[in-house]
């Protein structure tokens, strides 16, 4: 995952404080002259905290290489020049802090090295407090990126999509291995939740539970239903669209339906349509299935799966996956593989 690797990124006090304990573990360890000590405390002071500060930056993926899903979703959540202000800043606080550092150290044999030292370490404090918001803006997004979930580009992966509240994540609840939050309120869905279901030839489906989305402009829609959207254009092959015919999610089914046509416009691959609590109301010509008595789920599940089959039909296949796995029989206390040919 692009995100797994980052760190935790430290405040400027912890920052420096990590510092000044190297700096005085270095000093302590070089023998010598008083001025050639307090000389050497601000080499290391300044390497010290000028290489965190890059280490900082360098930990961040190079977000214009990410994957498309995964770049917009990172605009979408923290908008992409805040980001490069935070990260420009950092790399600010390090070049200033290393011009600091080496300009008065090489200075330091000439005047009071104690007074020098004292210098600065001041002016590389000061430097390093002035990137303190963006240290915490950049741990916060930290925080955030390593929760995101793993879409593989690799997977068939189906999209769920419609209003809050119609179904969505119950159904992905039972097709999947998502453990999607389920509740009768909208929006209980705040990101996207990933889910999988084995298939034949040893692979996998992805089914991908969207937040709900509202018929309305995009400037009007907030974070979350753009997570919808971005999932719905980067990385659907196929979209399942459920619609609550009963109106006991809050929005009428013509709503709905302009929403449905919306996301027809939208989207390049085929979309299914389903209507959802099919125990309080159905409508002819759709696929009709409930989330709650499990009735007509499988049907679903089973045209989603055809549809896949066609959609593939021209994947290349790895024989090996057509293979039977060998039997392992044991023999004389050892595990010895048995095959047919």
């Amino acid at each position: 995952m692009y995100f797994d690797n980052i760190p935790t990124v430290p405040t400027a006090e912890e920052l420096l404080d990590r510092s000044f304990r190297r700096a005085a573990k270095k000093m302590q360890e070089k023998s010598g002259s008083k001025s050639r000590a307090d000389e050497e405390f601000v080499r290391a002071i300044t390497q010290a905290t000028h290489d965190k500060l890059v280490s900082i930056i360098q930990s961040f993926p190079e977000f214009e290489q990410l994957p498309p899903f995964y770049r917009d979703l990172c605009d979408i959540l923290f908008g992409m020049d805040n980001l490069r202000k935070a990260l420009g800043m950092v790399g600010w606080a390090a070049k200033n802090v290393r011009d600091v550092g080496k300009s008065i150290s090489r200075g330091m044999r000439r005047a009071d090295s104690l007074t020098e030292r004292r210098r600065a370490v001041a002016r590389i404090a000061s430097i390093v407090h002035r990137s303190d918001e963006a240290l915490r803006y950049l741990n916060d997004v930290r925080n955030v990126l390593r929760k995101l979930p793993v879409i593989s580009a690799d997977e068939f992966t189906i999209v769920v999509a419609g209003y809050p509240n119609v179904g969505k994540s119950s159904f992905i609840r039972l097709v999947s291995t998502a453990e999607p939050e389920i509740a009768s309120y909208p929006f209980t869905t705040k990101g996207v939740i990933v889910g999988h279901r084995n298939a034949e030839r040893r692979r996998r489906i992805q089914f991908i539970d969207t937040p709900g989305l509202l018929d309305r402009t995009d400037e009007e829609r907030n974070v979350i239903e753009k997570q919808a959207l971005n999932a719905l254009v980067y990385v659907a092959d196929l979209v399942l669209f459920v619609i609550d015919a009963s109106e006991h999610c809050g929005y009428s089914v013509e709503a709905q339906e302009k929403l449905h046509d919306e996301i027809a416009g939208i989207v390049s691959v085929p979309m299914i349509t389903v209507v959802n609590k099919s125990d309080l109301k159905k409508t002819e010509g759709r696929f009709n299935m409930s989330t709650v008595s499990g009735e007509g789920v499988e049907e679903v599940l089973a045209e989603l799966l055809r549809l896949r089959g066609e959609l593939m039909h021209d994947e290349i296949v790895d024989i090996r996956s057509e293979l039977p796995m060998p039997e392992m029989k044991r023999r004389g206390g050892r595990s010895e593989m048995k095959t047919d040919y």
